[in-house]
């Protein structure tokens, strides 16, 4: 146990934790500290092209295999499978109505591409390597709670709730999904003499960004905890930090189960328990207008990023570095 906390400890002194806790305290403290939006769009763009690059070249080394296959599988039945937990939680735990809970629950069985980043990161200084193809595993991840959380609606909230039309092209047109996978896409194909190309623009500036990418996220997630007090009641807090864990240690079994490598299981472990605060806020807004943004956005983005950054990412790495030996 004293090995595991130290680990965590460790990870915690990582630039891109103290970053996003630098955005945090200046947040909470009212400075005028800000990053321009353009530029903060700029660095988002950046990591999305970044991360899925190199997770094609990765899979161009690796090549189509039952490994990769069976890893797809396994994250699309994650995304489905964890907004019926979190639903669940949400009614037992919260004063939520059925609409407000299953727009919650979609954030959880989605995945928060930063967070994943940053994870990308963390096990990366921490000297493990991971699967490349686990960007297209967060890929997969995206759509299916989405799903969820309109059965959902379905199945216990109003009978003549239907799937609107052009949430598809909502979801799967986002922004963030076309540069994902395109640019995964991209590295597949073009492989390691795509990468000799640009290199120098995507693999040394990478870390610096982030911080700086963090830093924002860390002014944002301050604001919004310091103006939602209302929102947060004491069992909508609770759920936020409890969901994560449960999540990562669905993410944990999968890994294991998929016999993926220390760093592959922290990042099943990572995207299991993330939250969306991009592709799935803007999906509901098509398919459930009538649920509390202020609610799913403070959960997803005031809380639970906030928790997987400073405390999850490290114990997810100390847990998962346990139980494999890695």
């Amino acid at each position: 146990m004293d090995g595991i906390l130290a680990l965590a400890a460790d990870n915690l002194l990582s630039p891109i934790i103290l970053f996003f806790a630098l955005g945090l305290l200046a947040a909470f403290a009212r400075s005028d500290l800000s990053i321009p939006e353009a530029i903060a769009k700029g660095m988002s763009i950046y990591l999305l092209f970044a991360i899925g690059f190199k997770g094609g070249v990765s899979v161009a080394d690796h090549g189509i295999d039952q490994t990769l296959l069976l890893s797809l599988v396994a994250g699309l039945i994650l995304s489905f499978a964890i907004p019926l937990i979190a639903f669940a939680l949400l009614r037992a735990m919260t004063r939520l109505d059925v609409t407000d809970a299953a727009a919650v629950a979609g954030h959880y069985g989605s995945i928060s591409i930063v967070t994943f980043v940053a994870a990308t990161s963390v096990i990366g200084s921490a000297g493990l390597s991971s699967e490349g193809y686990m960007v297209a595993v967060a890929a997969v991840m995206e759509a299916p709670a989405i799903l969820s959380a309109l059965w959902l609606i379905a199945r216990f909230g109003k009978s003549s709730a239907e799937m609107e039309e052009g949430l598809m092209r909502e979801i799967l047109l986002n922004g963030s999904i076309v540069l994902l996978v395109g640019s995964f896409l991209i590295g597949w194909i073009t492989g390691a003499e795509g990468m000799a190309m640009i290199s120098p623009l995507i693999v040394a500036p990478f870390q610096g960004v982030l911080c700086l990418f963090l830093l924002d996220m860390g002014l944002v997630a301050g604001r919004g905890l310091r103006d939602a007090r209302g929102v947060l009641t004491p069992g909508v807090f609770l759920f936020g930090v409890i969901m994560p864990p449960i999540g990562a240690s669905l993410g944990l079994l999968a890994g294991l189960l998929l016999g993926r490598s220390t760093g592959g299981v922290v990042l099943f472990m990572t995207l299991c328990a993330s939250a969306s605060y991009i592709a799935v806020p803007a999906a509901m807004r098509v398919a459930l207008p009538e649920a509390n943004p202020s609610v799913y956005l403070t959960l997803s983005l005031g809380v639970t990023f906030p928790f997987n950054l400073t405390l999850g990412i490290p114990l997810y790495l100390a847990v998962a570095s346990a139980v494999t030996g890695g």
